[in-house]
Order: C-alpha cells, then structure tokens, then sequence
C-alpha cells in the first residue's frame, strides 16, 4: 500500500474505503468488505452523517466489532453539514451532528471531520467555534472539507487554529476539470475554464491533500463511464494497460490518479471484497508519463 504524508506527519494509505452504499448491503457483506479492507491496507474509512441516514454508519461499527478490529488500527472520517433543503455549518448543527455521528460508529472519536458542501451562509468564526469544541473535547481530532472551492477554503481557514487537511471533490479520468483548466491555461479553449478558483494549485501550495470521490464516474452521477459510448477509447486503453500490468480497469483508474504529484487520496466506494483487493493491488503501480497522459487523451482531452 502506498502513503501519503499530510502536513502534521500523519501516514495515511492513499486508497480509503468510502462507506456510502453499505447501508443496503447484508451486514455478512459488509464484514467481508471491511476485513478485505483492513487485509489490504486500506484502513481508511469514509463516512457522512446522511449516507443511509445513518444506516451506513450502524453497518460499519457493526462490522468493526464483528471482526475485533481495534480502534487505534483504523482511520475513521466522516462529514455533516447536509440537511433535507438546505446546508447548515451552524456550530450547534456541526456539533450535533459529528455527536451523533459518534454514537453511530460506536467510537469516542474521529480521525477527520470534513464539511460536505459549502453553505453560503457559513459563518468562518461559528464553524471555528464548533472545531475547537469538538477537538478540545476529544471528539474530532482533524478537519476538513469537500467540495470548496479555493476561495471558499480560504475564507474558513482565515478564521480557524486547526489546519484543514483534506478536500474531497470529484476526479477521474472522465472528470478532470481541475486539471484542464491548468494545462489549457493562455488560451480561449472552453477547458481553460476555472470553475473551482484553482484548486488544484491552491491545495498543493498549502498542504492541503485532494480526495477523489466517484473516479468512476463520469459528469455527476450520471453512471460508469465504461457504460458510456462517449468513452469507449478510454475503456480500451485502460483495459489494454491493465491487462500488461495485471491490474482491472478500476485498478488502473486508481493508478491513474494515484501517479498524480499532488498526493490524491482516492475514495473507492466498492461495496465488493474482491474489488478491494484488486484496487489495493493499484498502490503498487507507478504508471509513467507517458502512459498518465495517454489516459487523459484517450478520455477525450486534447492537449492545446
């Protein structure tokens, strides 16, 4: 398994298990999917307070105890700040929620807490309030966020004492934007579009590690892209690296992104064991160069 290293010195496997769609698996399934985990390295886990409605959460501190995996063994995260309607940073919510989150997962802590998408009526000084609760109460040990954009990452970070250690935004090879919009950079292509206020650059210059939710995904929960006609030069290439490197399709996604020098922590969201273990075999391939940006041209992208 390969690590990363986030700004505190803390080594965390660049491949996390995301826990969304457990909440409707048997739970004999989910203890097989967590032990394949934890067999493989991958000891990273992805929650939020609204996958399954808590469900997910239940399942997984079911299976931790059903399999007697010690806590201090695992990195735990999970994200609140999504509710029916509306987005809510409120510290009462925040602090509610990371509370409840803690009962589900039967832990006194967790690793991270990330914010799930931005409210445009946060408050940098009340979530800060909220942060220092929860650490300094022994419940939330680091933080984050997912889905902010540069500035919206900025703007929180100015008010807190805590570093923001992870942005979790969608990447793959069929969703690249924070990519193109860099290597398109002095022209009047539509790619050089910079929808995310330069995320890419603004989390690498401050120590901030990006996690790729959905790799597999192309647009926003618009399917597979293997599925779609529209990338089937990409699903070749992949197939054909694969098959010399003796890796799936999936697993050549996750070296795909894993090659990027910007320490990507990817989001596998695989409900099968054998999946697991296939996408773990990924974190020991470095693919070259060349091999990266044939990926990228074979997804559809062209090179200014």
């Amino acid at each position: 398994m390969k690590y990363i290293t986030l700004k505190n010195g803390m080594q965390v496997p660049q491949l996390a298990l995301g826990c969304m769609r457990i909440a409707n698996k048997d739970q004999k399934d989910v203890d097989a999917l967590i032990s394949a985990a934890m067999e493989t390295g991958v000891t990273f886990f992805d929650h939020a307070d609204i996958y399954g409605k808590g469900v997910s959460e239940e399942k997984f501190a079911a299976a931790v105890k059903n399999n007697g995996i010690a806590r201090e063994d695992m990195i735990v995260q999970t994200k609140c700040g999504i509710r029916p309607g509306l987005y809510d940073f409120s510290k009462e919510h925040i602090i509610a929620s990371a509370e409840k989150s803690l009962k589900r997962l039967n832990t006194e802590y967790v690793d991270f807490l990330l914010l799930h998408r931005p409210d445009t009526l946060m408050e940098p000084e009340e979530v800060a309030e909220a942060f220092t609760q929860l650490q300094s109460q022994g419940k939330v040990r680091y933080f984050g966020v997912s889905n902010f954009n540069a500035g919206q990452m900025a703007l929180l970070q100015s008010a807190l004492s805590q570093h923001l250690f992870f942005n979790q935004l969608q990447f793959g090879p069929a969703h690249t934007g924070m990519i193109d919009a860099g290597i398109n950079a002095n022209t009047r292509l539509d790619r050089a579009l910079d929808r995310d206020g330069g995320i890419l650059e603004y989390t690498r210059l401050n120590k901030v590690n990006i996690q790729a939710w959905s790799p597999f995904q192309w647009g926003m929960f618009q399917g597979l892209f293997w599925e779609n006609p529209v990338y089937d030069k990409l699903t070749e290439t992949l197939d054909k690296m694969g098959e010399e490197k003796g890796l799936t399709r999936e697993g050549m996604v996750a070296a795909w992104i894993m090659r990027h020098p910007a320490n990507i922590q990817m989001i596998a969201g695989t409900t099968t064991a054998d999946r697991v273990r296939n996408l773990a075999a990924a974190a020991n391939v470095t693919i070259s160069r060349e091999e990266w940006y044939e990926i990228y041209r074979a997804a559809g992208n062209q090179l200014p």
